[in-house]
């Protein structure tokens, strides 16, 4: 074979491989999505409605938690910082709230909101994964999840998690919508019922110590 041969069997072998490696990834099927149940930051105007206060009733959560002035707390699943911003004016200047999630651009949104609220001093913002909240251990009064336990993938770990940096106590307050009422919140199909957090605390080997209705949610406080 003369070189001209050579260097075009060597071109057409080469263009023959890049086309199968080309077909091959166009066919591999796509990474799946860890997050896929996670609110989208674009959306985050829907969790700012006006009459949000009435059905949410923040001081009544608040109340069940005991967040008192000085406390230190954090906001599991913090979103664009709508009850941080609430907590932070309860814990007042002695007291701190870890405003917690696990997309950079809710933590970006709520830096930019206590600033504006001139809260920055206290609230510190941290990037949690999928069940650990990164939080210090045995350093908070409270722990409040307002709808975000159905974005929670290994629930009876993150429980535990959110124990530990419990003081002995502490309280962890979970909110979820119920299924089936209707009005704000994410489709039927994604709420969690309370007897599924019920089941998720015991195996977590926490304790239910106060249950309270609210007008589309539930609440419920554990302990250790």
């Amino acid at each position: 074979m003369t070189r001209h041969g050579v260097l075009l069997a060597v071109a057409v072998s080469l263009l023959a491989s890049g086309a199968l490696e080309t077909t091959a990834r166009a066919q591999a099927p796509a990474p799946s999505q860890r997050h896929g149940r996670l609110f989208p930051p674009q959306d985050l105007g829907l969790l700012e409605s006006p009459d949000r206060a009435a059905w949410q009733r923040p001081d009544q959560i608040m109340d069940a938690l005991q967040v008192a002035d000085g406390a230190t707390v954090a906001d599991i699943g913090a979103g664009a910082g709508w009850f941080t911003i609430r907590l932070a004016q309860r814990v007042g200047p002695n007291g701190i709230v870890y405003a917690q999630d696990v997309q950079r651009q809710m933590l970006e949104a709520i830096r930019r909101r206590v600033s504006r609220e001139g809260l920055t001093e206290r609230v510190e913002t941290r990037l949690g994964s999928d069940d650990d909240p990164n939080l210090p251990v045995g350093a908070l009064d409270a722990v409040l999840v307002v709808d975000a336990y159905q974005e929670v993938e290994g629930r009876v770990l993150f429980l535990q998690n959110l124990a530990r940096a419990l003081k002995p106590n502490g309280l962890i307050g979970i909110v979820n919508y119920k299924p089936g009422q209707g009005g704000p919140g994410p489709d039927e199909n994604v709420r969690v019922d309370r007897a599924s957090v019920e089941a998720d605390a015991r195996a977590a080997n926490l304790r239910i110590v106060a249950a309270e209705v609210l007008p589309y949610q539930y609440l419920l406080i554990l302990a250790r």
